[in-house]
């Protein structure tokens, strides 16, 4: 088992983000996931990413607050524990429109060539 606990999560940037910081709760390092990393985001209101794709799919999970999410040209809203999976190549924009700190889980697969 790899503990890491939160106050050793490490701050990392993201592209095309704004108004955001993301912590890594796992991944990148020795005796950690092999296959995925994950992280934690936090975006302040007017916050978001995009519009931009990942050669490979990506999952949010909305851990407190709301997320409006467009793939497609269609907007679906994620509030407090609803999950999506972007598809590989899939384009999206994600902002919070509210007042309020939107928390995601992110979990990606590590990008290729990447070092663990």
């Amino acid at each position: 088992m790899h503990v890491k606990r939160f106050e050793d999560a490490k701050p990392y940037d993201a592209p095309n983000h704004r108004e955001m910081v993301g912590l890594r709760l796992q991944g990148f390092e020795p005796g950690g996931p092999e296959n995925q990393w994950v992280g934690l985001s936090q975006f302040l209101p007017g916050g978001g990413a995009g519009p931009d794709s990942t050669p490979f799919e990506k999952v949010y999970v909305v851990l407190d607050g709301e997320m409006t999410v467009e793939t497609g040209g269609r907007e679906t809203v994620l509030r407090k524990y609803d999950s999506c999976t972007i598809a590989p190549d899939e384009v999206r924009t994600i902002e919070n429109r509210t007042n309020h700190i939107c928390t995601m889980l992110v979990v990606l697969p590590y990008p290729p060539g990447a070092s663990r």
